[in-house]
Parts: structure tokens; sequence; C-alpha cells
């Protein structure tokens, strides 16, 4: 069981926090469970009507944006390390894996959306490994919907999920902020290009639309890639 299990999915389950990442130095970063398990909010909107289909939602949390893809009619695909969070993305009608982003996923390069919202850039606590792995993921001249923080950092951390009780969290794991400004740094040595304009904040988040470049050799290996099924979204 990873070291944050049983605290997140406590707090997946009830649909409520609090909960927080907690640094070395014993600072709280708190987590917005009660907006995760929710619908989605304008903020979530204003990415929403960005995304292509097929879209991977990468930390899918409780499945609020996968759901709503769903109802829009786009194929989408939710992955997450989180038995709570898949159950109840399946419960909220929307597909989901329990998979992490560097396990073997189906479609790979062939997804037109990525999204890392809710801070999951940081996943790893190393945002260029990362981005290099959703470039992998996504088609030549994919898109890929980041959520960063809506003020300058770019910092590598350990931290621990904490419900804000006495009790001892588990052993802490490497996570990472950044804003936009870092992201855009990491972005250009791992496959991406920031679209022109997009960035943009809403409700207070704030927001980063990156795309795949395209080569030559991307150019071929997509004239020669299917699109994902639907048949493919749970295997």
């Amino acid at each position: 069981m990873t070291a944050w299990a049983e605290p997140y999915a406590r707090a997946i389950r009830s649909g409520r926090g609090p909960l927080f990442l907690r640094q070395a130095d014993g600072g709280l970063l708190p987590l917005e469970v009660e907006r995760w398990c929710g619908e989605p909010d304008a903020a979530d909107w204003s990415v929403l009507g960005r995304c292509a289909g097929p879209v991977l939602d990468i930390g899918c949390g409780p499945g609020r944006l996968v759901a709503a893809l769903a109802r829009l009619g786009l194929p989408a695909l939710g992955i997450d390390v989180s038995a709570v969070a898949v159950e109840r993305t399946h419960a909220s009608g929307g597909s989901a894996l329990r998979r992490s982003v560097f396990d073997p996923l189906p479609g790979e390069g062939r997804w037109a959306t990525a999204l890392l919202m809710d801070g999951n850039v940081g996943i790893g606590g190393d945002p260029g490994a990362l981005l290099r792995r959703v470039a992998a993921l996504v088609a030549p001249g994919g898109l890929c919907v980041v959520e960063v923080q809506p003020y300058d950092v770019d910092e590598r951390v350990r931290v621990q999920v904490s419900d804000g009780t006495a009790v001892v969290p588990g052993p802490p794991f490497p996570w990472a902020r950044v804003g936009g400004a870092a992201l855009g740094r990491y972005a250009a040595g791992s496959g991406w290009g920031q679209e022109p304009g997009w960035e943009w904040g809403s409700g207070g988040r704030r927001f980063v639309a990156l795309r795949r470049a395209r080569t030559a050799y991307s150019r071929a290996e997509s004239a020669n890639s299917a699109p994902v099924s639907p048949s493919q979204l749970n295997r």
C-alpha cells in the first residue's frame, strides 16, 4: 500500500476533507477534496471546452472531468493509482483504470488530449520526466492542458498525505509545484510547445495548454496510427 493510500481513500470515499500534503518543515498544503468530488466548476469547463477526444485524464481522482467528458460524448479515460478513486469514477459514469502514468497504458501515442489537473504536474517530483512521458502518450500535434500554481514557483519537495490529525502519516514521497514560467522551461525540453495565448486563469486557478511537437517522423507515425477506440478505454 502506498504511503498516502489510507487518508486519501477515506477522503475520496466520504467526499470531504480535511486532507493535506505535509512538507518536511511541517507546512501543510491543503487539498481541495470537496471540489474534486463535486461537479465541474467554471474553471474546469474552461479546460473541458478545449479538449478534443480521446482524452486521457492523468490522476483523475474521483472522476468529475472524465464523467463530464463522457456526457459531452467525448471518449475519455481516467487513470489513478487509488482503487477508491477509480471506483468513484466508475460510479459517476466515467471510464478509469487503476494505473500509474508510468505504467503501460492503452493507446500510447494516440491520445488527442491529456490532462494534468489539480496539481498533478507534481506527480513523481520531476515535471520534465512527467512531460516526456505524457509526450509519448499523446499523438503528434496533440494537446496537454496543465494546471499550474497561480504564482511563480519551481520546487521539488518530499511530502506526506495527512488528514491533519496527530496520526503519523506514511513515509514521504516526491512531489513538485510549478508556475507557468517554470512549466514553459520544462515543456521546451520535453517535446512540447506552448499554444499562443493559451495560458489563462479562472476562479483563482491557472492553466497552460501545450502542443506536442510535430516532426517529419511524427507525421509519418501519426499517418500509420489508428485513433484510440472506445473498446480500448478499459483495458
